[in-house]
Parts: structure tokens; C-alpha cells; sequence
């Protein structure tokens, strides 16, 4: 399963992006509003719930410095991974979209494809103000 959030188009340069989606502690200003746990676990890796929904861990698996920032599943039953791209457009504007990519069976994917989606679709959007 493969979801794409839309593009978000900011005033910060690329390196700027990147640096603030480096940190993985930032990711708590993305989040949706029926956060109910965020907890940094070590420099790569925190743990997030949203109400109603089970916990889920994220840790950092790969950058490419400026332009990719990989986070995916650490532990549980599900393999996922939440990808950054970042896009430089100008010294000071970048173009930023997350993508989402899971191996579900069709049951699995049929339940989560829209709440999923909404969550990509919310960190993107939270992007511009929290940086």
C-alpha cells in the first residue's frame, strides 16, 4: 500500500527542512490533535499513540542529507516506513511531501488505507507551522 500526501511548499531552505525532520523529537509538532502519548525513546526513535488507536514506534532508518528522511516501524507486527522528500526549489524555498509505504494484506490495507491516509495527509499539512 502506497499513500501520498500532498505537497507542502515552504519558506525554508532545504537544509532547514531536513534539519528540523532530522530530529525525531519534532515530530510531536506534526502531530494530529487526538495525540494521546508521544515519548522520545533515544535520539532515532520515539513512540506515538492517537486516541482509540495502538501504540506505534518509529525509528529513523535512513537520510540522504537534504532531500530523504526515512523513518520506519521498530518492532510490532506491521512493516511500514514514513518517507520525508524534500525538494529544494530555491536557496530559501523547498517543497515537502511524506510517503507511505506498507506491505498490508487486503484486509488490513482495506481497514487502515483512509485513517492512514489522513494521518500522512495531517503531518504534512502541520509541517509549514511548526517549523
Amino acid at each position: 500500500m502506497q499513500i501520498n500526501s500532498p505537497k507542502v511548499t515552504l519558506p525554508k531552505s532545504a537544509e532547514e527542512v531536513f534539519n528540523f525532520l532530522s530530529e525525531v523529537k519534532n515530530f510531536e509538532a506534526l502531530m494530529p490533535d487526538n495525540i494521546s502519548k508521544f515519548e522520545i525513546l533515544d535520539e532515532d526513535t520515539f513512540i506515538f499513540a492517537l486516541s482509540g488507536m495502538p501504540e506505534i514506534v518509529l525509528k529513523k532508518k535512513e537520510q540522504t542529507p537534504y532531500s530523504t528522511i526515512t523513518l520506519g516501524a521498530a518492532g510490532g507486527k506491521l512493516d511500514f516506513s514514513l518517507t520525508a522528500n524534500i525538494h529544494a526549489q530555491t536557496d530559501s524555498e523547498s517543497h515537502v511531501d511524506l510517503s507511505f509505504s506498507g506491505d498490508f494484506n487486503p484486509m488490513m490495507a482495506m481497514m487502515i488505507k483512509a485513517p492512514i491516509t489522513k494521518f500522512v495527509e495531517t503531518l504534512a499539512r502541520n509541517i509549514p507551522s511548526a517549523i
